[in-house]
């Protein structure tokens, strides 16, 4: 996946938004207010997925291009990147599950407002 395709699935989730909070080269993606994308413009560090901690080291054993989060919680986050050997399918599973993680810590109400 590219980084368009990956801006273009992210934003397709109810109650994505996008935003630079950081500075002009990462782009951020919430959810409730809540951060569960960041994504790396110039394309030298990738993206970064909220991941259960057992399934984030499971996943880092598995790939050499997955690896602990750039900035952020190691345990919780994975900066994946993207000339590694996944497909469309598991970077688009890594970013919903990324979502769902962040939309289930939410309070009940404003999850009511994000699902459709």
């Amino acid at each position: 996946m590219n980084l368009d395709s990956i801006r273009e699935y992210a934003l397709s989730l109810p109650g994505a938004a996008e935003s630079f909070p950081f500075d002009e080269e990462t782009l951020v993606f919430k959810a409730g207010g809540k951060m569960f994308l960041l994504m790396d413009l110039s394309g030298e560090r990738g993206i970064n997925v909220k991941c259960d901690p057992e399934k984030a080291t499971e996943l880092r054993e598995k790939y050499d291009t997955i690896l602990p989060g750039y900035h952020m919680n190691k345990q919780n986050w994975n900066t994946i990147l993207l000339h590694g050997h996944y497909g469309e399918k598991d970077i688009k599973g890594w970013i919903t599950d990324s979502y769902h993680l962040i939309v289930n810590s939410l309070p009940k109400k404003v999850q009511a407002e994000i699902r459709p």
